[in-house]
């Protein structure tokens, strides 16, 4: 696995040694299980997209409820994912990403049997857990692949979100459109089940553990501070960016952050520590995780979009969504034949260089998109060349994030710079839906937005890229900046 040569984070922390890892005989079946709940994981997020028009007809519900959803899946799983990640390295992380997949697969089973809209919307906050997966199967691989195998395994997990992505749309219109959307909830049910039961049979437990006391309060403040600051963001557009309920929502999160933050710094054993969250090279990887998520999110939320758009419109194709689907399949090839190339490059150049090549590409296919003339194979090539920039990005954060937190700590890392990229995804979807609603015009007697307002979200998008390679750029000098300020300071107090 390849080391941050100017990261002095990266030296293992001699008063907490860790027992030695027993290495997996059989590495290509484990990764091939954990990537496949990251799979799995990606397919939740997915599975109501195809039939949200759908829904207030086929539930006898108000298209506002039906968006919850959406939200409370995403709610739920900001929530999870750092309380797992903590509690895996507390307790084992085999064990929270077994209980994980449980809990996914029960949700998945009620959503299959739900009566109405309220149990479904309980079955999909059930659903969210399935964001704490991934990172605890990054920090899983750590302890248990040969060292060899790590970074080719890291990458492909943390590249499956983006494949899942790609197949998700196209699998769940299929099934929705021949068998209805209950069996959308029962295969996922039958898959995440599957998945429980090779995880617990072919994958050993990381040998690493914290143990003490699990901090109750910081995860409850967490909570608190995600949920008003998730709906803000995910309701802004309906209930509108200057409403007394957006406002008060984002006051309070400022608020519960900043109460949380204080807290954390006092515990003895926080749910996140954050003097490891602030060392220059473990919180500027999560900045640009932001920003990469931003980035990559624009070209999967607005590629079908257009594809499905009348043709009147100018700039549509009018396909349908399994049509519109299957033009994005060559995304999710491109993605795992790119993932082990990450590796390689991170490898031999450092995980760094990696992931300022894989932003750079990104920055690059975003302005493509907001120039390129309207046609299906400049939009599918266009696509393409965003997603290898988000495979080579996805597989490199982790890999940043692990050299420079100690190796006792790496779920809990790993689910917070998931929630970061998380956070630059929603933000995201929230900046399409503020700009699409105000950049409008009339086609066959429907409101549609504009060519322009598609334009104005790529060269966001692109900026937010730009934006990551600049950190990344910089990150070795910021890291010896602090380095030298650390040096010098106790000289200079004790003159």
């Amino acid at each position: 696995m390849a080391t941050i040569p100017w990261s002095p984070e990266s030296v293992p922390d001699p008063a907490s040694p860790a027992p030695p890892a027993e290495r997996s005989p059989r590495p290509s079946l484990v990764i091939l299980v954990l990537a496949s709940c990251g799979l799995a994981v990606s397919l939740m997020q997915t599975l109501v997209v195809p039939l949200l028009p759908q829904f207030p007809r086929l539930l006898d519900t108000s298209p506002a409820t039906v968006a919850w959803l959406v939200t409370a899946t995403l709610v739920a799983g900001a929530v999870c994912a750092p309380l797992l990640g903590r509690l895996g390295d507390m307790y084992g992380r085999k064990r929270m990403l077994v209980l994980a997949l449980a809990v996914v697969t029960a949700g998945s089973v009620l959503g299959a049997v739900a009566p109405g809209v309220e149990v479904l919307i309980v079955a999909r906050v059930l659903q969210g857990a399935s964001l704490g997966v991934v990172p605890l199967g990054i920090s899983i691989m750590r302890g248990v692949l040969p060292e060899g195998r790590v970074g080719s395994g890291v990458a492909l997990m943390s590249s499956s979100l983006g494949i899942g992505g790609a197949i998700g749309l196209p699998i769940t219109g299929l099934v929705a459109e021949h068998l209805g959307w209950r069996w959308l909830f029962a295969g996922a049910a039958v898959l995440c089940a599957v998945l429980l039961a090779l995880v617990q049979r072919m994958v050993a437990e990381s040998p690493e553990r914290t143990g003490g006391r699990f901090d109750l309060l910081g995860a409850l403040g967490l909570g608190a501070a995600l949920v008003s600051l998730l709906l803000a963001i995910s309701k802004g557009s309906e209930w509108g960016w200057s409403s007394p309920r957006v406002l008060g929502l984002l006051a309070a999160a400022v608020v519960l952050f900043a109460l949380w933050g204080r807290l954390e710094l006092r515990v003895r054993a926080p749910l996140v520590d954050l003097r490891v969250s602030a060392r220059p090279a473990v919180l500027w990887t999560n900045v640009a995780s932001v920003l990469i998520g931003f980035s990559m999110f624009a070209g999967f939320l607005l590629t079908t979009q257009v594809l499905q758009a009348p043709t009147s419109t100018g700039y549509g194709q009018g396909l349908s969504l399994i049509a519109a689907g299957m033009v994005l399949l060559p995304v999710g090839a491109v993605m795992v034949v790119f993932s082990p190339i990450s590796a390689r490059i991170s490898d031999r150049r450092g995980a760094r260089t990696t992931l300022l090549i894989g932003a750079v590409i990104l920055t690059a296919g975003n302005l493509w998109q907001a120039t390129i003339p309207p046609t299906v194979p400049l939009i599918m090539a266009a696509t393409t060349v965003t997603s290898i920039g988000a495979a080579l990005a996805y597989s490199a954060i982790p890999m940043l994030i692990m050299d420079a937190v100690p190796s006792s700590e790496t779920a809990a890392a790993n689910s917070l710079n998931s929630l970061m990229r998380m956070l630059g995804t929603s933000s995201c979807s929230a900046f399409t839906a503020a700009v699409a609603s105000g950049m409008i015009m009339q086609v066959d007697g429907h409101a549609v937005p504009t060519g322009g307002a598609y334009t104005v979200v790529y060269l966001a998008a692109a900026g937010a890229g730009l934006a990551a390679v600049l950190i990344m750029a910089a990150l070795p000098r910021l890291v010896r900046g602090r380095r030298s300020a650390a040096v010098v300071t106790p000289a200079a107090a004790s003159v």
